[in-house]
């Protein structure tokens, strides 16, 4: 797996696509730093941007690198090597080399900021482990969808949806829940809905973090209320982490079972 791993990494690190990735971050790290003069509302600012972008690239780069290297992981399971050991290796291989442009096209300018040893390094920390972990669970769901569809048109097409619903449709849905049952108790339900959206999960993440988490609404009040700003992130951070594990053994599971 690990020499799977390093070829999908080197491959992919060194496509224009990767550095566009990360010269969009760096770009816009750097207007923000500079343009607000204030590192927290920089990262509340990033915030909003990585919770919506982080998914959608892991999610497209995740359904065209399955389908593009198709032919090539046909000819690995000829050969005597696991399948577990082809699949795992190329998802990772995809998760690490976004990660890492991600991490350095926003670490970069806030390093030249002056971001470490300053209060906010531990708030900028988070930031970066909130778009790492969606960039992970993104790609692993893409690669499940994409082994579960062979038309290449479907998958897309599955994706955008997948990404759409979790991104938008999601917080529209639950907000009406909430308005249509507000005559009753939805504190368990509101922490339940929030728990089954990763992206949720992430923007409270970084909240409880800043501790503005009142500015999250109804479930950043809940999340306080049930527990606390250090508890809260905690269990969090356990569900973000779920959100990557049980799709990557979803995706262990199909390819071990596919019939390619």
């Amino acid at each position: 797996m690990v020499k799977i791993l390093k070829y999908s990494f080197f491959d992919l690190i060194r496509s224009r696509w990767s550095l566009i990735y990360f010269l969009f971050f760096a770009i816009t790290a750097t207007s923000l730093l500079y343009l607000s003069n204030d590192t927290s509302r920089a990262i509340a600012s990033l915030m909003n941007i990585i919770i919506v972008l982080c998914p959608l690239i892991g999610t497209m780069f995740g359904v065209m690198y399955y389908y593009n290297s198709r032919e090539f992981a046909e000819l690995l399971l000829a050969q005597p090597i696991k399948r577990s050991s082809i699949f795992l290796g190329q998802y990772l291989g995809l998760s690490i080399s976004l990660t890492l442009s991600f991490v350095l096209g926003m670490g970069i300018p806030f390093v030249f900021y002056g971001i470490l040893g300053s209060v906010e390094f531990a708030n900028f920390a988070v930031l970066l482990l909130a778009g790492s972990m969606l960039t992970f669970t993104f790609v692993a769901l893409a690669f499940v969808i994409a082994i579960k569809n062979e038309n290449k048109i479907k998958g897309f097409g599955l994706a955008i949806v997948v990404w759409l619903f979790m991104a938008v449709l999601y917080d529209g849905l639950f907000l009406l829940s909430l308005f249509i049952f507000e005559d009753y108790p939805l504190d368990k339900f509101s922490l339940v809905m929030t728990v089954l959206n990763p992206v949720d999960l992430a923007r409270i993440l970084i909240m409880l973090q800043l501790d503005i988490s009142a500015l999250l609404g109804y479930t950043g009040a809940v999340f306080n209320k049930f527990f606390g700003t250090s508890m809260g992130f905690i269990l969090t951070l356990i569900c973000a982490i779920l959100w990557i594990i049980v799709p990557v053994f979803g995706l262990n599971r199909l390819a071990g079972k596919k019939d390619f």
